[in-house]
């Protein structure tokens, strides 16, 4: 059920941003008088699942998932009507329009995927604000899991700047370590200010965790603030406002090292020494094979001095330019890491890992929030300089705006059958990844 959930928030998502991206070429077409022969949302070889023709142009929906199209009479595109090029140039047709007209139309869907992705942004912080811990507030340090210990941090260290510069939201260090080529991690430990060097090495294993392990994460104290219904914690007794202090005589103060200790003992009993009130007690309980006794810690929030900044709707736009910019810039530097960093590219995901970046229950926050990054990514791969993407016609439409004459369109049928190879291989590349990660869990 978590997985259709998934699914069905991936669809709607994709369903939103084809049909708006498409019809930022749709309307300017109109507007110049271009015919437009097809709207279609997702590809529809051999067959459609619904069509219905409205004047000069047929709208449908495909039944294959992996994008859309608007057919524009006169165009080279993925169509690849050639028998229509090789007629006499029409009046309504794309190729028989200015350059400059040519070239809004063009870039007319990564133009709305750009506004898109501001205004859902801007939207969703007017909403719902933006909460964030700051880094100075994470009074109780970090915990540091495998890679981070590795990398020579320790739980209970104070972070207080990456490459000497501080990062104020705490959210944002493992994205500041990984994107903005970091050398070094600045913390205070035990009173003194340590320099913790970061390799390449660090870095490769941390795009290789795929978001599994957090690096680092806010220390807290584990205080149970209920616990599940016919579970071990439940029978054993445990209540909530129990606050852990050992289990098997390890020291469990803090909730990351409860954590460890269960998953490490399963299928055991486990001698856990809680304080309730003012006295101290020890129950005993059952670990499941998984790892785990039953109970939910209380909310980490509780322990920390959260901000949030709340927006008024005109001030949320700014936000939203800001936001959508910050996006922009750090999937550029993603994008830089996946060609510099060893490794990193085995790491390209399709869509089933899209998919599962989706909240396994529906939250709507997170799924505007998300949206809006694809629409912000959308934009940016479709401008890159590919044939079969905007931004290769937009690239031959630049050197005819330049040079006043018309690239050859033998030169672009044959780009545009180079360019989807190129588009092709590269999705079977990246789903290809997806299955083999399946088969390798």
């Amino acid at each position: 059920m978590e997985i259709l959930t998934q699914v069905a928030q991936f669809i709607l998502s994709l369903s939103i941003l084809i049909v708006l991206h498409e019809m930022g070429h749709f309307i300017p077409a109109k507007l110049f008088k271009t015919r437009v022969e097809k709207f279609y949302l997702f590809f529809d070889p051999w067959f459609s699942l619904f069509k219905i023709k409205r004047g000069d142009t047929e709208y449908g929906i495909g039944w294959l998932p992996l994008g859309g199209y608007v057919k524009i009479s006169g165009m080279i595109d993925e169509s690849m009507d050639k028998e229509q090029m090789k007629l006499p140039p029409q009046s309504w047709e794309f190729r028989s329009k200015p350059a400059w007209q040519r070239l809004i139309i063009m870039i007319g869907g990564v133009t709305v995927n750009v506004i898109l992705g501001i205004l859902i942004y801007a939207m969703v912080l007017f909403a719902w604000g933006e909460e964030y811990l700051p880094t100075k507030n994470a009074t109780y340090g970090i915990s540091a899991d495998t890679l981070g210990y590795a990398m020579g941090l320790r739980d209970g260290d104070k972070v207080l700047s990456v490459n000497n510069v501080e990062v104020p939201n705490f959210n944002k260090l493992p994205t500041e370590i990984l994107l903005n080529e970091t050398r070094s991690i600045q913390v205070e430990r035990d009173g003194k200010k340590i320099d913790i060097p970061v390799t390449e090495d660090n870095i490769s294993q941390m795009i290789e965790s795929r978001g599994k392990n957090m690096l680092v994460a806010p220390r807290f104290p584990s205080i149970i603030d209920s616990v599940e219904k016919g579970m071990p914690a439940e029978r054993a007794g445990l209540k909530k406002g129990d606050k852990i202090l050992t289990i098997n005589g390890k020291p469990a103060f803090y909730h990351h090292e409860v954590s460890k200790i269960l998953r490490s003992s399963p299928n055991t009993v486990a001698h856990i020494k809680v304080l309730r009130n003012n006295d101290t007690m020890v129950v005993k309980t059952p670990v499941t094979t998984d790892g785990a006794i039953g109970f939910y810690p209380k909310d980490p929030s509780s322990f920390f001095k959260m901000d949030t900044i709340h927006y008024g709707f005109f001030q949320s736009f700014p936000a939203g330019i800001h936001k959508a910019y910050e996006t922009c810039a750090n999937y550029v530097k993603q994008m830089k890491v996946l060609v510099t960093v060893k490794g990193a590219h085995k790491q390209i995901g399709g869509f089933g890992t899209i998919a599962s970046a989706y909240s396994t229950s529906w939250d709507w926050e997170r799924f505007w929030a998300f949206t809006a990054f694809l629409s912000i990514v959308l934009a940016i791969m479709n401008i890159l300089p590919i044939p079969a993407l905007d931004g290769g016609h937009v690239m031959f439409l630049l050197y005819e705006v330049i040079t006043r004459r018309k690239p050859n369109e033998k030169l672009m049928e044959y780009a545009q059958y180079a360019g989807m190879l190129l588009l092709l291989a590269l999705l079977l590349y990246a789903n290809g990844n997806d299955v083999m990660r399946g088969f390798s869990k």
